[in-house]
């Protein structure tokens, strides 16, 4: 069988380049390539690295590691499920690749998880090669809906206790998801006391980006705040998320819910109640930009 190739790989060497992270760019050792393929959406290609196992790249941009996604798993899905005082239906925005949804059905109080995602081919190849992530999909718990979550948020109103957008950056099939109307939408498919994170970019490269979101969530919900977890492999090594909830008087920077330390060091790897409150502790300069 032929040898896969791909053009973001050079010389054993893969190497992300954008023009959303200008003048910088991260690279992995690929041992191989273990498939490649475009979707309806989206370039999709799969690779074992040296160091960070398989690896999810979609247009050209790592998803996820099996090294590192668990730090920006467990903190996207943790900081509003542990925000929120007794979440049953979850809704999944994006997260094909499952790893979302696995943490989502952690909590016990969970009865309902759906997840919608607008390109099949990530929940297929990722159950194949990235099954630890992919377990969440087939879980008693989950139901995966393909469509456009988008589209799919129109039809519910007051349906969801915690909304989740796992997203890909807002440049191509995602750009929608980074719009003040869809955090409407987000706002109106919530029950009271709902409570929303959203993937929201770096704040070394995307501060301004990051200020009108801001903005935006600020308009929709009473309380909306920006958080971020440290991971190696996304640009700069972090990635930020914002934390709304529909209700004025919540402090999502607190988890309202918590774990016993032995329930977090078997649940998580990266999540614990002061890291929670911690995560949204940000620099002078970043602090200054969002207030």
């Amino acid at each position: 069988m032929a040898e896969i190739t791909h053009e973001t790989i050079k010389d054993g060497w893969f190497r992300e380049i954008s023009h959303m992270w200008p003048g910088q760019a991260m690279t992995l050792k690929v041992d191989k390539v273990l498939h490649h393929e475009k979707s309806k959406y989206q370039d999709v290609l799969l690779f074992k690295s040296t160091d960070y196992g398989n690896v999810l790249v979609l247009d050209n941009v790592i998803q996820a590691t099996e090294r590192d996604e668990f730090s920006y798993q467990e903190m996207i899905t943790h900081l509003a499920l542990n925000s929120h005082p007794n979440p049953k239906k979850v809704l999944v925005i994006g997260g094909g690749d499952g790893g979302v949804l696995r943490e989502v059905v952690k909590h016990d109080c969970v009865e309902e998880a759906i997840l919608c995602d607008i390109d099949e081919a990530v929940p297929r190849l990722s159950k194949e090669f990235l099954p630890e992530m992919a377990a969440g999909l087939t879980h008693a718990k989950s139901t995966v809906h393909i469509g456009d979550g988008f589209k799919f948020l129109n039809d519910y109103k007051n349906a969801f206790d915690v909304i989740i957008t796992d997203s890909s950056d807002p440049d191509g099939p995602a750009e929608s998801l980074f719009q003040k109307s869809y955090f409407q939408l987000l706002h109106d498919a919530l029950r009271e006391g709902g409570v929303i994170t959203t993937q929201a970019e770096n704040q070394w490269l995307h501060l301004s980006l990051i200020a009108r979101l801001k903005k935006d969530c600020k308009e929709v919900f009473p309380v909306a705040e920006y958080a971020y977890t440290t991971i190696p492999t996304y640009p700069s090594g972090q990635i930020g998320f914002m934390v709304c909830s529909k209700d004025p008087n919540a402090d999502v920077k607190k988890p309202l819910r918590r774990w016993s330390a032995e329930e977090e060091a078997e649940k998580c790897r990266y999540y614990n109640a002061e890291i929670h409150a911690a995560s949204f502790i940000l620099p002078n300069f970043a602090k200054k930009e969002l207030q």
